[in-house]
């Protein structure tokens, strides 16, 4: 985690910002938290810890650990931004369930080399790229589960 704090230190102090206790909190809470986390789980986390931390602390806080490349933000097409670790940690794309909102991470090289590929063809230069795909998940098919549409 040393790594995380000097990015963070570097852009805070980049953009004349000071490290707070409330801030430091926070990216401690984030950075132990190993799963992709909305913002009002993050919330409800940190004011475990610290009640005197607000909610508007939180979303700030999330948007500098963004904006710096510590976290990418994400919304599974349910209406609710989710954070995940960024820094250090491999690219990978989402399965997501539209029964039960369960997501599976994955990585296929074959999958990055083909996106590659369609975007040299195009005379396209990428900056960025999210694949998430929609579907059921094993565990509700099993349960008899049937497919929106």
């Amino acid at each position: 985690m040393r790594k995380e704090y000097e990015v963070l230190d570097d852009f805070l102090h980049s953009k004349g910002l000071r490290h707070t206790h409330q801030r430091k909190k926070i990216v401690d809470i984030f950075l132990s938290t190993e799963k992709h986390v909305s913002l009002d789980d993050l919330f409800k986390l940190v004011h475990k810890e610290d009640r005197t931390i607000g909610y508007t602390t939180v979303y700030r806080t999330m948007r500098l650990l963004t904006d710096c490349g510590l976290s990418n933000e994400i919304d599974f097409g349910d209406g609710v931004s989710r954070f995940e670790h960024k820094f250090g940690h491999e690219h990978h794309d989402h399965l997501v369930c539209m029964k039960c909102g369960r997501f599976i991470e994955v990585v296929k090289q074959k999958i990055e080399d083909l996106q590659g590929r369609l975007a040299k063809e195009h005379g396209f230069l990428p900056t960025a790229h999210r694949l998430h795909i929609f579907g059921i998940c094993k565990r509700c098919q099993s349960r008899g589960a049937s497919s929106k549409g």
